[in-house]
């Protein structure tokens, strides 16, 4: 069996935590775009349009390939009962934590601003008992929808963890190894997403509702299962460090291809056309790019640990929890100042990341209960020499 993968991938931790960092500037910039989000300014930013529609496409693909890979450095040390137990604890349970007591926040400051209601929020905040789905009633996942779904796939993909522990399939599967030599092989893995933007694209538009939604769907479950299945085909990651400029140069073609024909004008295909065809070619293939980009620059010059990655590391999750419903709180406030658009968005930049960082490291950090609410291991534990830091957070 090959130890490549089995050394300790700091870059994998860095690529996770600054992943988590841009998702929390897009979520800052939301109230500032065009599109529809929680809190909205008087005025948007064409400029942040384009910025964010170009980040939509490959944030959470980038997030759930990582969290495949998590899959795999887990799945090392413990069995897939016991790892689905752990999933259990650390997705579901901060999930519905957060659905009756973190994020019925974001659905009163929007109601506040559509002039809906006019209460204080502890007059409001009974009715996320009624369990009434938003948007009729308060109780929704929100942002933590990503968290649904990774629970719903680790479900789903149980069986094929548990045969892929059965050493016969696993040298078996070893015998691949070599075709990830070449950067074409590499490349190539982006074929599943173009084809479903040509089949579910326009049937089924983007929700983050879990049912009727097969295009996000499908290409999400795919990315998490590939970042679990090449893990330990050390191959693939040094091909993506050796060939990094070869997988940047078709990340820039494929951009400037996608800001000329789509996200400079902020408008994407919405039928079933040559426009989709052409579009699902390179915003397919552009995303596994940037993906095999990232992974290549970070093997390359993040593959080192310090404490803030060790900090990092652990806090993410919690971040993550907390971020959007601090941006809606704060923002329903900021977005009504008589100030430029950029100073808004610093502020509110400021704003998330200092009171989320107080949150957590005064409040969830230090405590049993909420660390386990949060997503948290029990206790903190003391990274050893040859795991991750993200196997231990």
């Amino acid at each position: 069996m090959p130890t490549v993968q089995h050394q300790r991938e700091h870059y994998i931790d860095w690529i996770r935590v600054i992943a988590f960092m841009i998702l929390i500037f897009f979520h800052c910039s939301m109230p500032f775009v065009q599109f529809g989000w929680e809190i909205k300014n008087t005025e948007h930013s064409r400029f942040l349009d384009r910025l964010i529609i170009w980040l939509h496409q490959w944030r959470l693909p980038l997030l759930f390939f990582i969290s495949g890979v998590g899959v795999s450095f887990s799945l090392r040390k413990r069995s897939v009962l016991a790892f689905f137990g752990e999933r259990i604890v650390r997705l579901f349970i901060p999930l519905v934590f957060s659905m009756f007591f973190v994020i019925p926040l974001q659905v009163y400051f929007e109601r506040l601003q559509e002039h809906k209601i006019n209460e204080s929020y502890w007059h409001f905040y009974p009715t996320v008992w009624s369990l009434t789905p938003y948007p009729e009633g308060t109780l929704t996942w929100s942002h933590l929808w990503f968290v649904v779904y990774l629970f719903v796939f680790t479900i789903l993909l149980l069986p094929v963890f548990a045969l892929l522990k059965i050493n016969a399939l696993q040298r078996i599967k070893q015998k691949l190894n070599p075709l990830f030599s070449h950067p074409l092989a590499n490349l190539s893995l982006a074929i599943p997403f173009i084809v479903y933007y040509f089949l579910w694209y326009i049937r089924w538009p983007v929700q983050g509702s879990l049912f009727d939604d097969w295009y996000l769907f499908n290409s999400s479950i795919t990315f998490y299962f590939l970042g679990y299945f090449l893990a330990d085909l050390p191959s693939f990651w040094q091909t993506c460090e050796i060939y990094r400029n070869y997988f940047l140069a078709v990340t820039v073609v494929c951009l400037v291809v996608l800001f000329w024909k789509y996200y400079w004008l902020v408008e994407l295909p919405k039928e079933q056309n040559t426009a989709l065809y052409l579009y699902g070619f390179f915003d397919g293939l552009h995303i596994w790019s940037i993906i095999l980009t990232v992974v290549g620059f970070a093997r390359r010059y993040l593959n080192f640990s310090n404490r803030t990655l060790v900090y990092l590391t652990a806090a993410v999750y919690p971040f993550y929890i907390l971020h959007q419903t601090i941006i809606v709180a704060t923002g329903y406030y900021i977005v009504q100042w008589e100030s430029p658009i950029f100073v808004k968005l610093i502020v509110l930049i400021s704003t998330c990341f200092i009171l989320t960082f107080s949150l957590y490291h005064f409040l969830i950090r230090p405590f049993v209960v909420m660390r386990i609410l949060y997503g948290l291991k029990p206790k903190r534990v003391i990274p050893t020499k040859n795991v991750s830091y993200a196997e231990q957070e």
